[in-house]
């Protein structure tokens, strides 16, 4: 078995994010930057799935430019085997992106394609539904336990009633949840180890595929602040604010 894990480069999630005064991006000044934290979840299922000897190869690749090589080579540290950046520059959409993820699945013919559920700075929840409807591959999504049976996987993901587990046949596409596993700390004999470990680069030409993105940020603003809260001495008077000023009632 052959395990192809996406990976995005995103904000530190414990990072506070600011917006340029022009409101054209977010502040980059000492930011720092991670792989996102579902992608990491399913570099780690995949690296277990190879060390229980149910899998031969794990594949990371990521989309953007050469300062992706660093969490390429931080999932390389992991355990991957081996790393592919897919060189472009600005923002991809869902669409594109699983059409670019659709190309190196066609030349790398996985067995399974292990992604985050969704990407933390824009969560989208998209790219990986995309994917096996362009493949026309099974697919298992917010996997909080994934058992590798012959030929299937028989995945329990959480929904509002409970544990629902439903059984795909390989190949597929499987999303991961935050429940699946907790990823492993990075030694630094590891991290030294990743840098000999292959990393290839290829352009989008390369894959064939020319993005069409559709949609543009045109501009970015924090929250409003939230207005303070009131104490209220009696229910009646808490009825007539809800009533007369939030009219709610």
């Amino acid at each position: 078995m052959k395990i192809l894990v996406p990976i995005k480069r995103v904000p530190d999630p414990y990072a506070k994010i600011r917006i340029l005064p022009d409101g054209s991006g977010i502040d980059e000044t000492g930011l720092k930057w991670e792989i996102n934290p579902f992608d990491e979840i399913a570099v780690e299922e995949a690296v277990r799935t190879r060390e229980a000897g149910k899998c031969e190869e794990v594949l990371v690749v990521s989309i953007g430019g050469t300062e992706c090589q660093e969490q390429l080579r931080k999932a390389l540290a992991i355990g991957a085997d081996r790393a592919l950046l897919i060189e472009h520059a600005g923002m991809l959409e869902p669409l594109d992106t699983a059409r670019v993820l659709k190309a190196v699945f066609e030349r790398e013919q996985p067995t399974v394609v292990l992604m985050g559920k969704q990407a933390i700075d824009d969560d989208f929840n998209q790219t990986g539904q995309m994917l096996a409807g362009l493949l026309g591959l099974p697919q298992a999504t917010f996997a909080s336990k994934i058992e590798w049976l012959n030929g299937e996987a028989r995945v329990s993901r959480e929904v509002d009633a409970g544990i629902e587990t439903v059984r795909v046949k390989l190949p597929a596409v499987i999303t991961t949840d935050l429940r699946l596993n907790e990823p492993r700390y990075v030694p630094l004999p590891g991290i030294i180890r990743a840098r000999t470990k292959p990393l290839q680069t290829m352009s989008l030409q390369e894959l064939g595929v020319n993005p069409t993105s559709l949609v543009q940020i045109i501009g970015m603003a924090d929250p409003p602040t939230r207005p303070p809260g009131r104490k209220v001495s009696s229910v009646d008077e808490l009825i007539t604010a809800l009533r007369e000023e939030a009219k709610v009632l």
